[in-house]
């Protein structure tokens, strides 16, 4: 299997909150996260980002302002 790079690695890490990876695309994404240590901060960032806007969403619906 050919080493993915880092472009394709944090598309794919966007992608995966809108679709299911294959799983090449899992199985590749997590040998380049394990050898990248900026596309692993990358998803880190992603993976904050998503759960503090969830956290705004569930405040701002539960009528806190």
């Amino acid at each position: 299997m050919k080493m993915m790079n880092c472009k394709d690695a944090t598309r794919l890490m966007s992608e995966r909150y809108e679709r299911t990876l294959s799983l090449r695309e899992r199985l590749a994404l997590k040998v380049h996260t394990a050898m990248c240590r900026g596309c692993s901060n990358y998803g880190l960032h992603l993976d904050v980002l998503r759960l503090a806007a969830r956290r705004l969403r569930e405040g701002c619906e539960g009528g806190e302002r």
